[in-house]
């Protein structure tokens, strides 16, 4: 399975828009978003594009290849408007002989993990920087960081996971880290 992994949209119409490109040029079997869909904010400024409702109306035409999970900045309203399911505290994926627990990480983060098994993987969006980094109990910290807000000089980026590779793109595809699983 192919999947591709995106955070921390805020509600941007442009970067959305660009993050569907690269999603049409990958071909994967499902794009996982990591919460912060809608909205900015209160520590961000306005992304480029600012659009809540675009985003809505670009994200609810591919709601069969999204699951998400729930961000800081998702809300019971934000639901309201989203024909996909987006308030899951996490997500736990199979990868090998490992377990990803997919979270926003305004909760669960490398400070306060999920309970994990040594070897298991902690994937989370919200910092919105790019994170490859043993943690723990032989435990590895994944992140790909932010689609339309990234920090600390990042690329507008996402992750490709695909047969045990974790691949880091910024939105024109170009890989600029690459880790086997």
């Amino acid at each position: 399975m192919k999947l591709m992994i995106a955070s921390d949209i805020h509600g941007s119409a442009y970067y959305c828009l660009e993050m569907l490109d690269a999603m049409k040029k990958e071909c994967p079997d499902r794009l996982l978003l990591l919460g912060d869909i809608l909205y900015h904010g209160p520590r961000n400024d306005l992304p480029l594009e600012y659009e809540p409702k675009k985003v809505i109306k670009m994200l609810n035409e591919v709601k069969e290849k999204l699951f998400c999970v729930r961000g800081n900045c998702d809300t019971e309203v934000d639901q309201m408007v989203l024909d996909f399911p987006i308030m899951a505290d996490y997500a736990v994926i199979p990868c090998g002989n490992r377990i990803i627990y997919a979270t926003h990480g305004h909760h669960h983060n490398v400070m306060t993990p999920i309970p994990m098994q040594p070897g298991d993987i902690l994937l989370h969006g919200h910092t919105h920087v790019p994170a490859w980094e043993p943690f723990g109990n032989e435990n590895l910290y994944l992140n790909p960081g932010s689609v339309s807000i990234p920090k600390e000089n990042s690329a507008h980026s996402y992750m490709i996971l695909e047969d045990g590779i974790a691949k880091w793109k910024n939105l024109y595809g170009e890989v600029y880290h690459e880790l086997m699983l």
